[in-house]
């Protein structure tokens, strides 16, 4: 049969575990977010040097451009919230 002090030490040790998991789970989503925010960051740059530099070699297109600049903005930003949902998909399951 144990003691209190082995129910104690016992009790501790599973706080600690959990801890640690929750601890790495938070790390994790931290990470993935991230990492999910670099790719998107890099391609709405480029869409962004790519409008000036089409806007300044044909300035009458400039509308249409423009519209499709958002799109490929909205797109490509939609990819950070699906990184993110992920993430938070993961963190609490």
């Amino acid at each position: 049969m144990l003691d209190m002090v082995d129910i104690g030490a016992l009790t501790e040790m599973a706080a600690a575990k959990k801890t640690t998991a929750d601890g790495l789970k938070s790390m994790a989503l931290g990470i993935g977010a991230g990492l999910g925010t670099i790719g998107p960051g890099i391609g709405v740059g480029y869409i962004f040097g790519k409008v000036i530099e089409s806007v300044t070699r044909q300035p009458e297109m400039r509308e249409e451009i423009t519209s499709i600049q958002w799109l490929g903005f909205a797109l490509t930003e939609a990819i950070v919230f699906y990184a993110f949902i992920f993430g938070l998909i993961a963190f609490f399951l």
